[in-house]
């Protein structure tokens, strides 16, 4: 692929979840906060709790760490996950009365669900990328670290790479064992109950 095409690609791509996985779902959280629905509530800050992974990601391509690929095409697989699996969740947020708020949310909900499975799809070839000895050596590579390093230089002028990696890394090992005791320990016994706790 053309090497100015991709950075385009990339670079909207960034842009587009910026948009659709951070800001929305905040001014949602927020929303439903105000309209006091506990369901949407609910289901957003779960939401929150596995979206983590994508800033857990952007730490981590900052310097350049393999890994890094293999978390943000995990943070697509898992998004959607989130987003359905709650079966009392589904429930109740069907049965609420036809509002702005549901409307927005829905909107949403299928948006990220839809550009989350898309991306997972879309990312399968750069996977390769994780399994790379230097990363910053090959383009089709690189241009997904160009964006992290703008966040750096934007938010971080001051701190090192491989510090900022470090609590990404931290992060990640927090992430993963809080998936693992969720996965083999609460699911058991709440099933897909959310609300259930």
């Amino acid at each position: 692929m053309d090497e100015v095409l991709l950075r385009k690609l990339v670079w909207t791509d960034y842009r587009v979840a910026v948009l659709l996985m951070v800001m929305i779902p905040l001014v949602l959280l927020i929303w439903s906060l105000l309209k006091r629905s506990e369901a949407m509530r609910c289901l957003l800050i779960i939401y929150w709790r596995v979206a983590s992974l994508l800033m857990i990601t952007v730490y981590l391509m900052i310097p350049a760490w393999p890994i890094a690929f293999l978390s943000g095409f995990s943070a697509r697989v898992l998004i959607p996950i989130c987003l359905w699996f709650w079966v009392d969740l589904n429930d109740e947020i069907r049965d609420l009365p036809e509002s702005r708020l549901k409307l927005v949310f829905t909107s949403w909900r299928w948006g990220a669900t839809i550009y989350s499975s898309l991306g997972a799809i879309a990312t399968i070839p750069f996977l390769s990328c994780a399994f790379s000895a230097n990363i910053t050596a090959n383009y089709f590579c690189r241009i997904w670290l160009e964006a992290p390093w703008s966040y750096k230089e934007i938010f971080h002028r001051n701190s090192t790479p491989g510090f900022l990696g470090f609590l990404g890394i931290v992060g990640l090992i927090i992430y993963v064992l809080y998936l693992g005791y969720f996965v083999f320990i609460r699911l058991g016994k709440q099933g897909r109950s959310a609300l259930e706790q």
